[in-house]
């Protein structure tokens, strides 16, 4: 995987969605991460130093895989870059379809549970909070 700085990074995800606009996909994942091994944070807390914390932002096509990592100072212009950036890209998707309210009302009709069945669909989530606090309790 290559550790890019930001706007290189930024760059290479716009290349990323051109080339997957007919075909492909891009999976974009944020991370919170320290950048620093286990044992070389514990060193840091206990000299009392603070340990900046950052964001590890990865992004793969499937082919190729990319990373960056996204400090405090430069988050919000960050943010803004990527969010124009998934804004341009994503035309390829589908409006949700809007139901008429006819149809949505007959629906709601059928989706309602009678009260009678309501009344012992509670009376059974109250006994098994109930059991599964004696468990927990150990009571």
């Amino acid at each position: 995987m290559v550790r890019l700085q930001l706007d290189p990074f930024l760059n290479e995800l716009t290349s990323m969605f051109e080339h997957s606009t007919e075909k492909g996909s891009v999976w974009v994942t944020l991370k919170h991460s320290s950048d620093k091994s286990k044992v070389q944070r514990n060193k840091v807390v206990t000299v009392g130093k603070e340990l900046e914390y950052k964001c590890l932002v990865r992004a793969t096509d499937g082919k190729k895989n990319i990373s960056t990592l996204v400090g405090t100072k430069e988050h919000q212009r960050f943010q803004a870059s990527f969010a124009t950036i998934l804004k341009a890209r994503m035309t390829s998707l589908k409006k949700r379809e809007k139901k008429d309210k006819k149809k949505a009302a007959d629906g709601d009709k059928k989706q309602q549970v009678p009260k009678k069945k309501a009344a012992d669909c509670d009376k059974k989530q109250q006994r098994f909070q109930a059991s599964y606090a004696t468990i927990l309790l150990g009571f």
